[in-house]
């Protein structure tokens, strides 16, 4: 990942008061320091205290970080099983060769070892800066201190250690109740920069206590990720370390199964959108959210095809952070987005100001619409008056912040 290995860029990052990857019941994490980041909390341990069913959707990048090549294989190997996930920050441990890849087996081999668990039962993850050896010593050292340091209330110092220019810790969770019992989908994320669908860039890791079979999981987190983390844009970069997996530990005693798995999708799914959009909110230099919802569209691809593509333009992006009203920059966007659409028949609101009507009709208060663009989160809407296609993306104004942060992103 592009994320820096310094934390002189960003403010030291603040965390979130809410529960993450702990939140289900049989889980324990930790987060130490392991000395690859100068002062931070480096090295995040995640493990269930039973053999977990495990599903994992990785980056589009044809460039892969040793840790994504080692944890495919791993749950191969496991046959989507999992115990343990060993993340590391300040180093992406990409473009590193086999040296990299053999780091990655090593992590694994000393977690396992550690643990008393299978090798091929342990994901590894890291983010940093890309084509910089691991420093494995060091990592290795102090698995063992993060390992005594495992709790139920480890969940917060976990999701501190896998930030990198982040500005705050990631984390939602959600409980489920069904007439079998009730169940808990909990997770904790990281991403600010190089953020953009396919997959993403971040690291998620999500937890349930529900007993979920590996195929099943496999098919809801890729559907809840192409709702949430495969919806939002920062800065139209896709990174080499992409990663968000899913452990399903069974301690609720409550089965799902592929007849009613709809309540398990649903909470899965909000609490990726819950982390993505807390991923937006926090990108580098931003100080909007920005939501772009999309509707009257030919179908939902198309839809999502639009809102995507608006919420990837700078010129939209660097205009909310201005609060200027140039719709223009947005019919543009749709316009370039690949779909057909008329553009007779478009409108565009920012919040409620509609701004621009079928037609090219476009008579609004310029006062209301900056109001409506000033405001920490700021709504586009798009009408393309073609049928019934929806779909939403989220993404974050461009700011100088963002340049600055990134002109300086090895130093």
């Amino acid at each position: 990942m592009h994320e820096a290995s310094t934390s002189a860029a960003r403010p030291a990052p603040r965390q979130a008061a809410r529960p993450g990857v702990t939140a289900a019941r049989g889980f324990r994490a930790a987060g130490v320091h392991a000395g690859i980041r100068k002062t931070r909390a480096d090295l995040a341990l995640l493990v269930s205290e039973r053999p977990a069913s495990a599903a994992a959707v990785f980056t589009m990048n044809r460039v892969q970080a040793a840790p994504v090549l080692v944890s495919r294989e791993n749950l191969r190997a496991s046959g989507g099983r999992a115990r343990a996930i060993v993340v590391n920050s300040g180093n992406a441990n990409a473009c590193t060769g086999e040296a990299g890849r053999l780091a990655a087996r090593a992590t694994v081999d000393e977690a396992a070892r550690l643990l008393g668990v299978p090798r091929e039962q342990v994901l590894v993850a890291s983010t940093g800066v890309i084509g910089v050896p691991l420093p494995l010593t060091r990592l290795l050292t102090a698995l063992p201190e993060a390992v005594s340091a495992l709790s139920v209330a480890g969940g917060a110092a976990a999701a501190e250690a896998i930030l990198t220019t982040d500005t705050c810790t990631k984390l939602a969770a959600r409980t489920v109740r069904v007439p079998a019992g009730r169940y808990t989908v909990g997770g904790m994320a990281k991403g600010s920069g190089m953020i953009h669908p396919n997959l993403a860039t971040t690291l998620a890791f999500v937890t349930t206590d529900a007993r979920v079979p590996p195929g099943l999981l496999r098919r809801s987190l890729r559907r809840a990720v192409d709702a949430s983390f495969n919806r939002i844009s920062v800065d139209g970069d896709t990174s080499t370390n992409d990663m968000v997996a899913a452990l399903a530990g069974g301690a609720s005693g409550v089965a799902v199964r592929a007849g009613d798995s709809g309540a398990f999708e649903e909470a899965l799914t909000g609490v990726l959108v819950d982390l993505a959009r807390q991923v937006a909110r926090d990108g580098e230099g931003a100080t909007k959210l920005i939501t772009v919802e999309v509707d009257g569209a030919a179908s939902e691809a198309a839809a999502l095809q639009v809102a995507r593509t608006v919420a990837g333009s700078p010129l939209v992006k660097t205009a909310v952070h201005g609060a200027d009203a140039n719709w223009g920059r947005v019919v543009a966007a749709a316009g370039r987005a690949g779909v057909p659409l008329d553009p007779d028949r478009m409108r565009v609101a920012f919040d409620d100001v509609e701004v621009l009507g079928p037609g090219y009709a476009s008579s609004f208060s310029e006062e209301a619409a900056r109001r409506a663009l000033s405001a920490r989160e700021v709504t586009i809407r798009v009408h393309l008056g073609q049928g019934r296609g929806r779909a939403t993306a989220w993404t974050c104004d461009l700011t100088p912040g963002y340049v600055r942060i990134n002109a300086s992103y090895r130093t």
